[in-house]
């Protein structure tokens, strides 16, 4: 893990357990559609499918766990469950000051998902006005630029490109907590702030990400040459 953070001037945010407590949804839901046929959801599927747009993370199950469904029957069903709670969903401690002090001096921020246009408004229901104040959303399983999701990284080159001015990748910021998205920041030439699950293994990620966080209540945005936290 690198210690040299060089100055950045815009910065990209993940939201699927990175800002929002989604992760713990998804379980929770895909538990509920493979309960149907004896299947459990473990943590090496689940690791393997975060960041992945909709339909490769609904192959990959299905291959995995030999699910005698499409793309499409299994992605109905697990829409079904998706329904029901991601409308409850909360942040995860810290994104919310960081994004609210991050707009509040000006530094443009936008996020990049691989979540659909339909499960993004699902998951925002009750928090439209946070998510206005980023710049754009990129979602990955919708938008016809982002030709492959996450490891690849197209979503992180979109997003920046799609800033005024079209920052240099490497005066963009990444958050991530999943390793695919990791992989991909880095892969777009961006330095990455990495705020993964407690169950993933760490080790072979040691020189990819530049700081590993527990929580982004732990982040210094001074660090990469941003505003300081007011005291």
């Amino acid at each position: 893990m690198s210690t040299a953070f060089k100055p950045v001037t815009h910065v990209i945010f993940d939201m699927d357990g990175l800002l929002l407590d989604t992760e713990r949804l998804y379980t929770v839901a895909t538990q509920n559609v493979l309960d149907e046929y004896g299947k459990v959801f473990t943590w090496e599927i689940k690791s393997k499918q975060m960041g992945r747009k909709q339909n490769e993370s609904a192959q990959l199950m299905i291959d995995e766990l030999q699910l005698p469904l499409t793309v499409s029957e299994l992605n109905q069903k697990l829409g079904k469950e998706h329904e029901k709670v991601f409308p409850t969903v909360d942040f995860l401690p810290g994104a919310e000051r960081l994004v609210r002090h991050l707009h509040k001096h000006n530094i443009p921020i936008a996020v990049a998902t691989g979540s659909t246009g339909y499960n993004y408004e699902l998951k925002v229901t009750n928090h439209k006005q946070f998510f206005s104040l980023f710049s754009h959303i990129v979602l990955s399983s919708d938008d016809p630029e982002v030709k492959n999701g996450k490891p690849a990284p197209d979503c992180f080159i979109i997003a920046a490109k799609r800033f005024s001015g079209s920052p240099a990748p490497e005066k963009c910021l990444v958050f991530e907590d999943a390793a695919n998205g990791l992989i991909a920041a880095h892969a777009a030439g961006m330095q990455v702030v990495w705020v993964p699950d407690p169950r993933a293994d760490q080790t072979p990620f040691k020189d990819t990400a530049h700081q590993i966080l527990t929580s982004l209540e732990e982040f210094k945005p001074e660090d990469f040459g941003l505003p300081p936290y007011d005291s």
